[in-house]
């Protein structure tokens, strides 16, 4: 099948160090590509894939401090897009609501993924205006504030199988937190728990532009405790170690979560996840099994507690039957055919048959 992945530009893909979005990108067109499907990636000119890639910017706009309008590449992606829709079977876009205008006129398949948050109260009037745009959910918490919406299914993201595995290392020693810091992401909480059940924590995060007045006012003085390492962004080559070396992955989100990433790049190194019962976390961790649901501060450091109740191998094995890429891209490949298979025939061909 001919399949086109329209990337967002803001990262590359996949991206250096954080990014969510643009990472799994990377992680279906190369689940794709070794299922011997012809994928094209729309992206910035400095992503790396083993499929075909159509660069649209010369790089990723969060490394292009230059550009000041950050919609105007993606509408000229957008339009390079357009004027080769029909050379695809499907047209894969992961940009939001942005491919519903034009797209919604052509007669070549699309379908978008929605990665990000759905509880914006300006986001119905786009949904109600485009009610047959195809939309893929990353976990069915996230479709609750459009319950309207054209949802042909939910596909939860998955990794590649081998690139994070459990590493062999001492007990481990610390409570970890990977990811971004902001409001909801809730790193204080994080530090409370560790403060609490006396256990060091390691925060591996990335701070952006718009919470940097958060992470100076709130995070920062908290840094300065004993039991607490700050220690910036990692990349994919770092994940494994500091996972692993993790007595628990710390998710205290004060958010719906669309889906979690970090929590299933916990249990590909057999780490448990000890999560707040927010969004996406219940139909991603199995309470008592890869992890803990918990409701507050006080429960989550009576889950640490219980920690050693948890099989790390049993974690690593659930990650690989739920978790990963080709899992994922299968999922996607049921949802390309069925659009395939109903799209409406181009017009000479309407003619043709009467």
């Amino acid at each position: 099948m001919r399949i086109a992945q329209i990337a967002p530009l803001h990262e590359a893909v996949p991206p250096k160090l954080y990014g969510g979005t643009e990472r799994v990108v990377s992680y279906l067109t190369e689940a794709l590509v070794d299922l011997g499907h012809d994928v094209t990636l729309f992206a910035s000119g400095d992503s790396q894939t083993g499929a075909r890639l159509e660069p649209v910017w010369p790089r990723s706009l969060r490394l292009d401090p230059g550009t000041g309008d950050t919609l105007a590449p993606h509408l000229l992606l957008l339009e390079r897009v357009r004027r080769v829709a029909d050379t695809f079977d499907v047209l894969h876009f992961h940009l939001s609501y942005l491919p519903f205008p034009t797209f919604s006129l052509l007669d070549v398949p699309f379908v978008t993924t929605l990665h990000g948050r759905l509880d914006l109260l300006e986001l119905q009037a786009m949904f109600d205006m485009f009610p047959q745009a195809p939309v893929v959910s990353i976990s069915d918490s996230q479709r609750i504030p459009l319950p309207n919406a054209n949802w042909l299914d939910t596909v939860y993201h998955g990794l590649p199988e081998n690139l994070l595995t459990p590493q062999t290392q001492t007990q481990p020693a610390y409570l970890a937190f990977l990811g971004r810091i902001c409001a909801e992401k809730r790193v204080d909480l994080a530090i409370e728990i560790a403060d609490r059940v006396g256990l060091p924590l390691k925060i591996a995060a990335k701070v952006d532009r718009a919470d940097e007045a958060y992470f100076r006012n709130v995070i920062q003085p908290l840094l300065s405790r004993p039991n607490v390492e700050f220690i910036g962004e990692i990349n994919d080559a770092q994940k494994a170690g500091f996972l692993s070396g993790a007595r628990a992955l710390l998710f205290p989100i004060d958010w719906s979560e669309p889906f979690g990433l970090v929590m299933i790049e916990a249990m590909a190194c057999g780490t448990p996840v000890i999560a707040f019962n927010r969004g996406s976390v219940p139909e991603v961790i199995a309470h008592g099994a890869t992890g803990y649901i918990v409701d507050d501060v006080p429960a989550a450091v009576d889950a640490v507690a219980r920690l050693d109740a948890l099989s790390r191998t049993e974690i690593r094995a659930a990650f690989l039957r739920r978790f990963t890429s080709m899992t994922m891209a299968q999922h996607y490949m049921t949802i390309y055919s069925a659009l395939a298979q109903t799209a409406r025939p181009p017009a000479l061909h309407q003619v043709a048959t009467g």
